[in-house]
């Protein structure tokens, strides 16, 4: 399914838009002429919105001041978009926070709130929005945003991991389901963002690295994908591009074919077995 959905008067739920990636969306969908419902617990959502309503032709900005882990909350914001706009083309379950990691026996509240965040608040979109998406048998996508973490998942943040593991696995899930309801006319699609410089990652380094992507490069990339119909949409950074992502999860995928020990790639035993695989 391609992305007819994506047209002036269409109407596009995003969280987590008060900022990085989800506001660089809803611009791009904005310049389309789309309504665009932008959906926040910052501070400075306001400030996006007014963003948002300076593109000429942007279709309607409504900003919410939501918590994505409150399903009670999304189910009547779906309610209150539906009654308005009539229907929905587009949501996209971006809203997610990164902690400093801790070892795994430790940090029981993070991960808590993290996968309170980062997983249930897509799961809450989804179980708010889907329904009644599929309902209004019109085109539309949902787009769940994943990391590159939740797929590889390097030592240092185990919770992180975790939540975007889950994400990775709930969208295939949902795609599936999608694809074998023969009225259904919704696709899913999985956001595996790089490295990118949002303010989610500021926080913790005040200054953008070389290699870190920027919020623009990566929409470019996702939204070029997303007109692909594209399930997996893998973006680079300006130091991984996709032949290094690849094997890195060939790798990784290799740990339980070839049982190896958990995350091998990191194991010194296995440095330098991995180093040559990624040259080869």
């Amino acid at each position: 399914m391609k992305s007819n959905w994506m047209q002036k008067n269409k109407t596009a739920v995003i969280t987590g838009a008060a900022g990085g990636i989800g506001l660089e969306t809803a611009k791009r969908l904005a310049v389309k002429g789309m309504n665009c419902v932008i959906v926040d617990l910052k501070e400075n959502l306001e400030e996006a919105k007014e963003m948002l309503l300076d593109i000429p032709s942007a279709g309607k900005i409504v900003a919410k001041k939501i918590d994505v882990t409150d399903f009670a909350s999304m189910e009547a914001l779906a309610n209150e978009i539906f009654s308005e706009f009539g229907e929905v083309n587009f949501l996209m379950n971006n809203a997610g926070v990164a902690r400093m990691g801790t070892p795994p026996w430790e940090g029981m509240e993070m991960l808590k709130e993290i996968i309170d965040i980062n997983f249930m608040g897509v799961v809450n979109g989804c179980h708010a929005f889907i329904p009644k998406m599929i309902e209004q048998s019109v085109e539309g996508a949902i787009v769940n945003t994943g990391s590159k973490q939740g797929i590889t998942r390097p030592p240092g943040n185990y919770a992180y991991n975790i939540s975007k593991a889950c994400v990775v696995a709930y969208t295939e899930s949902l795609a599936n389901a999608f694809h074998l309801d023969e009225n259904c006319n919704l696709s899913a699609h999985l956001l595996i963002p790089a490295f990118v410089y949002t303010p989610m990652i500021s926080a913790f380094i005040p200054e953008k690295p070389e290699f870190a992507a920027t919020t623009e490069e990566t929409v470019d990339y996702f939204m070029e994908s997303l007109g692909k119909d594209e399930f997996y949409i893998l973006c680079p950074d300006n130091e991984t591009n996709r032949e290094i992502d690849q094997k890195r999860i060939q790798w990784n995928a290799d740990d339980i074919i070839k049982n190896r020990p958990a995350m091998s790639r990191w194991h010194p035993d296995y440095k330098e077995e991995f180093d040559e695989f990624m040259k080869s």
